[in-house]
């Protein structure tokens, strides 16, 4: 998914609708790549370990994602996934199944299902029309029925939110951290330099609180 990072090239020879179905893609797959980007260098032990009070954890966070990806593009339009014994959180008692690995799931298996959710996502995305319309089951009825724009949105937003965790979680461990690959985002000082920073915001924080 590395070839799919947005532009800021305009889609001038694109049709309204399909610049704007490129558009709201994009900004899907952007928060795909980070997560993926968040496991790299993580040992299997690292990458599953629960790092918050209600347990999450940065692979938990991936196959949640993918669950998304298969739920919203999948179920919501009538377009069954290939092989439903892989959606173990179906079957599962645990209301938070779809958020940690199983010991019988790696790194590599939780990757290469969310990667796959994508490509299927894609699929559903390329197929139908911005205001081709489906029907979220786990939704309350009276708000049910949505376009594929709807859904666009709502699975980017809430995939750019577990970006967003996956962030801090992947900085907690070894302080790496970042917007995406090719553009951190995040301003280069030495490690003197943040200890001076965050020195700063405690005297702020302390001299608020008196």
């Amino acid at each position: 998914m590395t070839d799919s990072r947005m532009t800021d090239a305009p889609m001038t020879d694109a049709p309204m609708t399909d610049a704007k179905k490129q558009m709201l893609h994009g900004y899907l797959r952007t928060p795909r790549e980070a997560l993926l980007w968040k496991l790299d260098g993580l040992d299997e032990r690292e990458a599953r370990w629960p790092r918050t009070p209600t347990g999450t954890s940065l692979l938990g966070l991936v196959k949640h994602c993918a669950a998304i990806e298969i739920g919203y593009f999948g179920d919501v339009f009538a377009r069954p996934w290939p092989d439903p014994a892989e959606l173990t959180w179906e079957a599962d008692d645990d209301a938070n199944a779809d958020m940690f690995a199983n010991e019988d799931e790696s790194v590599a298996s939780i990757v290469d299902l969310y990667r796959r959710a994508c490509a299927f996502a894609d699929t559903t995305i390329a197929e139908l029309d911005l205001d081709a319309t489906g029907r979220v089951p786990w939704w309350p009825a009276e708000r049910a029925t949505v376009t594929l724009e709807q859904v666009i949105v709502h699975v980017a937003v809430d995939s750019a939110r577990h970006a967003g965790h996956a962030d801090i979680l992947r900085e907690g461990i070894d302080g790496a951290v970042g917007l995406r690959v090719a553009n951190t985002n995040i301003p280069d000082l030495a490690a003197d330099g943040w200890s001076a920073h965050v020195a700063r915001l405690e005297r702020i924080a302390e001299d608020a609180g008196r």
